[in-house]
């Protein structure tokens, strides 16, 4: 069966602050968040897009619909195409603007599909439908770090999220895991997402972790990060002193 997708072949660059560099052939494309391009070689031409041009989403009513939920969940109403338009092969490299890793995924491997946190979507082949998804339980949409919306990454191609810090695959079969509502980047449909309290009231409001937790089971894969933005930006402003915090000594 032939891909839906365009097929793309790619390169992780770097250890600590990555980034990824896709390789495009003639009349192949890569879609990806506005802002997100490093750099990009000779014969690649680029445009803004209302919508991230599956075949799911065409017709300007789809196109419209599409770009409302995206305002919805707070992402660009627009996406940027990257095509190869000249002859042989070009680069073109994203990177995130936070310090962290990147997470290559092939969606025809996983099912076809994808849940991950706002803002960890990078980019990805043509052919790939970003949507939003709803949390199922009110708890997770009212505690769950992210809110009720999750983004949904459908397809059969490469596509590529952002992780704050290092990246943690864990492989859940059966079991449960719980993690900081922060650290958790994407899932696999298959494993149920819920929100529990962190501990006793003591631990709650004395142990340092948050006042609730993600709970994660089923069987299925879960990807994770060890230093999520929001937990650098408030210890930065912490030791800021223009922004209300104390001064270290720096």
């Amino acid at each position: 069966m032939s891909r839906k997708c365009h097929e793309v072949d790619y390169k992780i660059i770097g250890h600590d602050m990555q980034l990824v560099e896709v390789e495009l052939d003639p009349g192949e494309t890569v879609i990806a968040e506005a802002g997100a391009m490093t750099y990009m070689e000779e014969g690649i031409a680029f445009e803004a897009k209302m919508g991230d041009g599956s075949e799911a989403e065409s017709g300007l009513f789809g196109k419209l619909f599409n770009a409302g939920k995206r305002a919805i969940a707070g992402e660009s109403l627009f996406m940027t195409h990257f095509t190869q338009t000249g002859s042989g092969k070009s680069h073109v490299a994203f990177s995130a603007p936070y310090p962290g890793s990147v997470i290559p995924i092939d969606l025809s491997s996983i099912g076809g599909e994808l849940l991950c946190q706002k803002d960890a979507f990078l980019c990805a082949a043509l052919g790939t439908k970003l949507d939003i998804a709803f949390t199922k339980k009110l708890g997770a949409g009212f505690f769950g770090g992210e809110g009720f919306i999750l983004e949904q990454l459908s397809g059969d191609g490469m596509a590529f999220i952002h992780a704050g810090g290092t990246m943690i695959e864990k492989e859940l079969n059966n079991e449960t895991l719980r993690v900081d509502t922060g650290c958790l980047v994407a899932f696999e449909p298959s494993v149920e997402y819920d929100i529990e309290a962190a501990g006793n009231l003591k631990s709650m409001v004395f142990g340092g972790e948050g006042l609730f937790m993600a709970t994660l089971s089923g069987t299925g894969k879960v990807w994770l990060q060890s230093l999520p933005f929001s937990r650098m930006a408030d210890r930065i402003i912490a030791c800021a002193p223009s922004l209300g915090g104390s001064d270290k000594g720096e």
